[in-house]
């Protein structure tokens, strides 16, 4: 299948490495959730071995790794990283070595369960107590990888953000541009999506302005402000666009500044720990057969329940961007012991979950 992207921009396929992953083009499903109607982009079901989001931006950084001849990726995140895995899952996958360098968050089922799979994977995981360390290793690790190997592990970005990765989510825009095209869901006047990296956000805001929708993107901020704000937003898609039009593609269109809003008041208390409403959303998505989480789904949707319960959406049509793997991972990770991990990950099996965890005892 010949990607969105490459479609409206042939020039971009030469100029952008590419290794196929996802199955596109991914579902736009009507759902009633809480009693509202809802519109969801299923990105849940991108891809075959692990969905979500992500997948999207490995398509074009690992078709980068693989063209720069790297053997190994070496990435980022938090010892929960959907990220994390999902650049395990597919590095294995084209017969690269991963190493994830991870530091700690608020404990949650789905951290153990990423862990193990991780291990599971063979990937090298490292803990660290806070970024800085972890920036600290970084050099020295790129530098020990290069020695032994030959080559320097092909560093992807945490959460798989950059210009590069969010080329991604312009395909994606541009994917849901042709269902829109097709008839296959309305134009939405509005689009909910998680602002972690902000790389899912950007492109998607990017690829719409592209295709010409006047669709407004709502980015519901789950990660701190010094992380995500609307800055730092406004300067990755400006990057991104850059990006495709030195590449080659003809971006006539700049980014109204006006297509797209953060919302600030899903974020709660810290990085990763579940909220009431977001615990809530959860819970109503599951009952509609959405599975959400409490960290980024579970907020946005909270989000948008609450602006659909004040009826200061009545009249538009509402899409919500599903970024959130449901695939099971039961079987990969049945067998592996938590014991073999390195001890610093040890507490998240022995010490309890945060209280709002839905595997946490009552």
């Amino acid at each position: 299948m010949v990607l969105p992207l490459y479609r409206r921009f042939p020039a971009l396929a030469d100029a952008l490495p590419h290794v196929a992953l996802v199955h596109r083009p991914t579902p736009v499903e009507r759902m009633s959730i809480d009693g509202h109607e809802v519109w969801v982009k299923r990105d849940d079901r991108s891809a075959e071995r692990y969905g979500g989001n992500k997948v999207r931006k490995l398509e074009f950084l690992l078709g980068e790794a693989l063209e720069q001849g790297a053997v190994e990726t070496l990435t980022f995140g938090a010892a929960g990283s959907n990220h994390a895995l999902a650049t395990a899952v597919y590095a294995r996958a084209l017969g690269l070595r991963p190493i994830s360098m991870l530091t700690p968050q608020p404990n949650a089922s789905y951290v153990r369960r990423n862990l193990l799979a991780q291990h599971a994977l063979g990937a090298d995981i490292r803990p660290f107590p806070d970024r800085e360390s972890r920036e600290r290793a970084a050099v020295r690790v790129l530098r020990e990888r290069e020695a032994e190997t030959g080559r320097r592990p092909y560093v992807v970005p945490m959460g798989g953000t950059s210009p590069v990765g969010s080329v991604g989510f312009v395909d994606a825009a541009l994917e849901l541009a042709s269902q829109v095209e097709a008839g296959d869901v309305p134009l939405p006047d509005l689009l909910y999506v998680p602002l972690g990296s902000m790389g899912t956000t950007a492109g998607i805001t990017a690829g719409l302005s592209a295709a010409g929708l006047p669709t407004r993107v709502v980015a519901v901020r789950v990660t701190p402000l010094e992380w995500a704000n609307e800055e730092a937003l406004a300067a990755l898609i400006a990057r991104t666009v850059e990006l495709l039009r030195s590449a080659g593609a003809r971006v006539a269109v700049d980014v109204p500044r006006e297509s797209w809003e953060i919302r600030h008041d899903a974020f709660g208390d810290e990085y990763a720990r579940f909220t009431p409403e977001g615990v809530a959303a959860v819970a109503a998505a599951d009952e509609a057969g959405l599975h959400l989480e409490g960290t980024y789904t579970g907020k946005t949707m909270a989000a948008l329940l609450a602006d659909l319960r004040s009826g200061s959406l009545d009249g538009q049509r509402v899409l919500f961007w599903d970024t959130y793997n449901s695939l099971d991972l039961g079987e990969l990770i049945a067998d592996v012991d938590w014991r073999e991990l390195p001890d610093a990950f040890h507490g998240y099996f022995t010490e309890p979950l945060q209280e709002l965890d839905p595997g946490a005892p009552r």
